[in-house]
């Protein structure tokens, strides 16, 4: 009876099989029944099993098998998008932007001309792109260039005017001394921007870029992702490719905007709701924006800018309403909290209300945290999703900060250290969804780069086993999932990847070379 039942059992034998981090488990062989892990340890014992229960036997050929990464915080519709646009990423100059955009146009035509990428800090002028920049290039269809933090962008004439920014008063929307709008919008203002431009995409088109992140992902080994700002057309999106034939996909875990939680809560959902494959799990809240466009909140003026201090962009009182609403109804709250300023404010509400160790609310990024602020966030039992690539985007954060508070930039050993638990991510696509340069970033610290401030924060540095185990167990349990995802263990989902090296046999500096071969969700190859 029991061979009857099991005839979807498959035997991986011959691997070297990294079953978990911490402590670091290897082994030969791993099977696999209905999805989930019956057995991981030698070739002998999987052999015998997948015999008695008729199994189909894959010969791994001693190749590597590692858990699948879990990105615990990345914009699954942003990354669809830019697949599809302008990438500006390492833009060194107006000049060059102006030429990308100009080629972009001749060999697509599109509609609307959207890119991503852009940072002003490493561009020949040393100054911010205006609309005009841009009208020089297009000025007869709309154009919207996000920078690389996401938290600002420039739009020509015909965007502002679309959008109505043109004339809106606003203080996210940056005007010359004249105070006529100069084409730079931050904050709610890129949303609102990029929600209108985006506005007539159908359905249709919608899915299809949904589906091009999801496979991009898989190409990457990530295997499940925290799919954080979701909003009602990209949830549809979500359950229409769900629905359209089978899921051969990462597992997605929702957080959502805050107008989709408050219809979802309305029709009582609970956290957790869906299936192993797509469920939503929270809601994401901004308490302030970037270091790069210097609207994180930070307790003291910048150092390169001692008139601001950044932007609050929640009142305590807003907080507090959405966390009682999502803690009640077992909602996870990701709050993104970048300056010291803002994370006190978090932690104030997370701390009144005393639900974080049962829930499980998250702080995501926490890039500039105080010693006492770590030391609190342990207490309470907040979990933290971090993005290590940030150390070496952020490479102008000395001039930011300054000498002493430089310290408290991603400080990722001492969190570990006091027992926060970190979830790994890439803000995707702010940061390259490549697991393998997120490793690099948080084993080197940008040692190899020549960051300005790797020698104030080399102590900072993670082992590989570290990361490793961050970008698998740990984000599990930022996730809540850490029963289920993030290791090779007998009763877990079967979620893992083919590699063609081994991380532990290459050097750091080589370990962004590391191609994956195969992803498996389930035990089924996905890629």
């Amino acid at each position: 009876m029991l061979v009857t039942v099991l005839q979807g059992v498959k035997c991986f034998i011959n691997g070297r099989i990294y079953a978990g981090f911490k402590p670091l488990r290897v082994r030969e062989a791993v099977v696999v029944a209905y999805g989930r892990i019956l057995y991981v340890g030698e070739n002998e014992d999987a052999l015998s099993i997948c015999r008695m229960l008729k199994g189909e036997i894959v010969d791994l050929g001693e190749r590597i098998i590692l858990p699948g990464f879990i990105d615990s915080h990345m914009h699954l519709d942003s990354l669809g998008l830019q697949l599809a646009t302008l990438d500006l990423r390492g833009v060194r100059s107006i000049g060059e932007l102006k030429k990308r955009i100009r080629e972009f146009n001749e060999e697509k035509n599109p509609g609307i001309i959207i890119g991503r990428g852009w940072d002003q800090e490493l561009f020949d002028e040393k100054r911010w792109p205006t609309r005009w920049d841009i009208d020089e290039v297009i000025g007869d269809k709309p154009v919207i260039l996000i920078r690389v933090c996401g938290h600002a962008a420039v739009l020509n004439t015909k965007a502002m005017e679309i959008t109505g920014l043109l004339t809106k008063q606003t203080s996210n929307i940056v005007r010359d001394e004249s105070g006529v709008a100069t084409g730079i919008v931050v904050e709610d203002a890129v949303g609102e921007a990029l929600s209108i431009l985006n506005g007539s995409m159908s359905m249709d088109a919608r899915v299809i870029l949904m589906e091009s992140a999801l496979k991009y992902a898989s190409s990457l080994g990530v295997t499940t992702i925290g799919f954080v700002s979701c909003g009602r057309n990209s949830l549809e999106a979500l359950f229409t490719l769900f629905q359209s034939n089978g899921w051969r996909y990462p597992r997605i875990r929702v957080y959502m905007e805050p107008g989709l939680f408050n219809d979802v809560s309305r029709l009582g959902v609970k956290g957790g709701f869906g299936n192993e494959y797509l469920r939503i799990k929270g809601v994401k809240l901004f308490a302030d924006g970037s270091l790069g466009a210097r609207t994180a909140w930070l307790s003291k003026p910048y150092s390169d800018k001692p008139s601001v201090s950044g932007r609050q962009l929640i009142s305590k009182e807003e907080l507090r309403e959405v966390l009682e609403k999502a803690s009640k109804q077992g909602f996870q709250v990701a709050v993104h909290g970048i300056g010291d300023a803002a994370i006190d404010l978090i932690l104030s509400v997370y701390r009144e209300l005393g639900v974080s160790k049962r829930i499980r609310h998250r702080i995501e990024h926490a890039s500039v945290i105080r010693p006492d602020q770590i030391e609190e966030a342990s207490r309470l039992g907040i979990v933290i999703s971090v993005q290590p690539h940030f150390v070496i985007s952020d490479w102008w954060a000395k001039e930011r900060l300054g000498s002493e508070r430089i310290k408290w930039l991603y400080p990722f050993k001492t969190m570990a250290s006091k027992e926060v638990m970190l979830g790994f991510s890439t803000d995707s696509p702010v940061e390259p969804l490549n697991p393998w340069e997120t490793i690099y970033a948080a084993v080197t610290r940008g040692r190899n780069e020549n960051i300005s401030f790797y020698e104030d924060t080399r102590n900072e540095a993670l082992t590989l086993e570290d990361a490793l185990y961050y970008y698998t167990y740990g984000s599990a349990y930022v996730i809540g999932e850490e029963e289920e995802l993030g290791s090779l263990e007998e009763g877990k989902l079967a979620d893992f990847i083919v590699v063609d090296r081994d991380p532990f046999e290459v050097d750091i500096d080589e370990v962004r070379g590391i191609k994956v071969l195969e992803t498996y969700i389930g035990g089924e190859r996905i890629y």
